[in-house]
């Protein structure tokens, strides 16, 4: 039997790296994006979020054996939060009836090493109670006090921790549904160009993420993570966070966190 996997953020970087890798094993890869994509929608809005549910089932034709979250902004814009949390959260829920549907279903989501740098906790908060419009209100508010920048990092955190408490439910794990993330370091994606190509820039971030392993990583290194996470393999890893990231989490949290 032929999987059908959905990839969202299909268009470029680590998606559309994914979408390669799939295709040649044989996989039916259905794309979404704002762009060029089998599916073209906004994961910003809930009409976004809503027309691509359907139009995936549609083209699933009622099952999907994975799916693949990798559309993310790392702006410091209340729109990172709705992109890289409830774009995420909300395309899952409403694709999940669809891997119920195949025997090996499987799911992931892309992180970052972001989420474990300094936050706004009442982003977090909000976004962990389901509360889009208190958690857009409090980014906005935060982008006001000159506190943008903490903007992705909170939505990554509040992803990892939304993963790590959903993995283990019923509707999940419960339903033999793997749930994991790869938490990237520095990736030479279109997204972190205008970082690498600004030299003060470049140097603020090879501190914040320090990768003593081979630097930064192509697009292609996170998918490989990604395409053994919702691999057939995977029967017993969920809910966790997988630090793909050149050492960086180790050299930053220590030895003490693992």
């Amino acid at each position: 039997m032929t999987r059908r996997i959905a990839v969202t953020g299909s268009a470029s970087g680590i998606g559309k790296a994914l979408v390669g890798m799939l295709t040649a094993q044989g996989a039916t890869v259905i794309g979404v994006d704002r762009d060029t994509a089998d599916v073209r929608a906004d994961l910003s809005t809930d009409e976004g979020r809503t027309r691509a549910v359907a139009e995936v089932a549609e083209l699933a034709a009622g099952r999907l054996d994975g799916v693949v979250a990798c559309a993310g902004v790392s702006l410091p814009d209340p729109i990172a939060v709705s992109v890289n949390y409830f774009g995420v959260v909300r395309l899952l829920a409403g694709l999940r009836p669809l891997l119920t549907a195949a025997p090996q279903p499987r799911a992931a989501v892309v992180g970052s090493i972001a989420g474990t740098q300094p936050v706004d906790q009442a982003v977090i908060d909000a976004c962990l109670r389901d509360d889009e419009q208190a958690a857009l209100e409090r980014a906005r508010a935060a982008v006001e006090s000159g506190a943008g920048s903490r903007l992705y990092p909170s939505s990554k955190s509040a992803l990892a921790q939304w993963l790590r408490r959903t993995a283990v439910t019923a509707d999940w794990a419960g339903a033999g549904i793997p749930l994991n993330a790869v938490a990237p370091g520095v990736v030479l994606s279109p997204m972190a160009a205008p970082l690498l190509e600004d030299e003060a820039m470049k140097k603020v971030m090879d501190e914040a993420v320090p990768m003593p392993l081979n630097g930064y990583a192509e697009p292609g290194v996170i998918a490989a993570a990604l395409d053994w996470l919702i691999s057939t393999g995977n029967t017993h890893m969920t809910g966790q966070v997988i630090y793909v990231d050149g050492g960086a989490d180790a050299t930053l949290r220590g030895p003490e966190v693992f």
